[in-house]
């Protein structure tokens, strides 16, 4: 039997606001639990989403940290526990990351097999090297209540090991950077001067933000700046800047009788590193914590479990913007069928320009934000509106903005520029799966801004 397949692909589309949504970097959000052996992915461009099923070892709780090449083919991704080449195999000195007995307890494949810290991965390219990678990670302690991390490790990874596949040299792995008890999470943005990283975790229960510098060195520094918010303990999480780099936002929640959730918003000097406490919004009995600004860096979006709001940061009361822009309503999905209530849980701002928010049990539905730049109703919030190949619970991806670009007007000198981080990808495709299940025969593809091809 002969199968004949013509299909005609079109892109032409126009710039988004923000070069975040350069198809690249942050093309992939892999999806599954933990304990279950169907799993998936997601797949962006600029206005695109593909998701599909997957066989992979990798498996994921909260935490999860990838990255692919400028063309958008995932190079390697991690949960905390070990390394995953682009073969789905172990990557070359890539086990054993986060040493310790709380990591011994997640990473354990006869149980959890993840770690459970919500954006407790992060991966960076290394200033000034185009083949290095830095995984920065977290890891908790026992004697701790939940889930406060006790230290920020980082490790390198090569791409020119391994015949290309990439490895962890054997003296740059599991390195400290942070010893001390912090909120779960961690942010990372671009350094005005195009080229070093600015990366952020927080400390628990003080009003404090350590900020750690990467140049082509390595780590330059770690330093540490308070502000004058009311204190935030360990369930501060999903700590993010906006894509323009100049604002920093984060939430704190309670879930004891009289819950709540807050939210920490900061401007932010990416030449300095310095923060500037913006405004604190608090909003009783609604403990949540997804939060993700907008594309064009205006809006940020914060939730509790049953309600998603909408600030305007650009306002200038900005507490006084809040606004429900969708109310849960009450579906609920999962296997077995209807389990599961899909709530809102963490927020993730993907290379479309949308906005995606996981729920908090086994759902096989996602929700996510249409019109993320638009004010009031008219971002247009779709609850579980995009099915998922397998079920997911509680996932997110940890993506700064790879592509913000030197920014002069705050006096960072010299300017650095990546020629090849913006220059458009070549035309890349797969068909899966292989192989064909049910008669379906999917095709994935990427190609150059504002150009067509045919596949036949």
């Amino acid at each position: 039997m002969k199968l004949i397949i013509k299909v005609v692909l079109l892109f032409c589309l126009s710039v988004l606001v923000s070069k975040l949504c350069a198809q690249g970097y942050n093309h992939t959000f892999l999806i599954g639990y933990s304990l279950s052996n169907n799993l998936g992915r997601i797949d962006f461009d600029f206005n695109n989403v593909i998701t599909y099923s997957e066989f992979r070892k990798l498996k994921f709780r909260a935490a999860q940290a990838n990255i692919s090449d400028a063309s958008g083919n995932l190079m390697f991704a991690t949960s905390g526990c070990w390394i995953m080449n682009a073969n789905k195999d172990t990557m070359l000195n890539g086990t054993g990351l986060n040493p310790g007995l709380f990591t011994d307890g997640w990473c354990d494949q006869n149980g959890p097999g993840a770690m459970p810290i919500p954006h407790g991965n992060l991966i960076i390219p290394f200033p000034g090297d185009s083949a290095k990678y830095i995984l920065f990670h977290q890891t908790g302690d026992y004697s701790m209540p939940g889930l406060v991390p006790s230290k920020v490790y980082y490790t390198v990874v090569d791409m020119n090991l391994d015949g290309g596949l990439g490895g962890v040299p054997s003296n740059q792995k599991n390195l400290t950077a942070i010893s001390d008890t912090l909120s779960a999470g961690m942010a990372a943005c671009k350094h005005a001067n195009g080229r070093d990283w600015w990366v952020i975790a927080i400390k628990d229960s003080i009003n404090l933000l350590y900020k750690i510098l990467v140049t082509p060195t390595g780590i330059t520094s770690v330093t540490s700046q308070s502000f004058n918010f009311p204190l935030a303990y360990y369930n501060a999480s999903q700590p993010t800047f906006s894509p323009d780099g100049k604002k920093f936002a984060y939430t704190n929640l309670w879930t004891g009788a009289f819950g709540f959730h807050d939210v920490r918003l900061f401007s932010f000097d990416n030449c300095t590193g310095m923060f500037d406490s913006l405004s604190f919004i608090n909003i009783p009995q609604e403990p949540g914590f997804g939060i993700a600004f907008s594309p064009n860096s205006k809006f940020l979006y914060h939730s509790s479990f049953t309600k998603i709001y909408q600030l305007n940061t650009d306002t200038s009361d900005i507490p006084a913007s809040n606004t429900v822009v969708a109310t849960y309503d009450g579906y609920i999905s999962g296997d077995p069928p209807n389990c599961c209530a899909t709530d809102f849980w963490l927020m993730y701002l993907a290379a479309n320009g949308r906005i995606y928010i996981s729920s908090g049990s086994g759902v096989v539905d996602m929700h996510f934000i249409n019109y993320p730049d638009s004010a009031g109703l008219a971002c247009d919030v779709q609850q579980h509106a995009l099915p998922l190949p397998c079920f997911s619970v509680r996932g997110n991806v940890n993506h700064p903005n790879y592509y913000l670009g030197c920014d002069t007007t705050l006096g960072c000198t010299p300017c650095y520029t990546n020629v090849d981080e913006l220059s458009p990808p070549d035309f890349k495709f797969r068909v899966y799966p292989n192989p064909v299940n049910d008669g379906i025969l999917n095709i994935g593809y990427l190609l150059p801004q504002n150009k067509h091809g045919i596949f036949e």
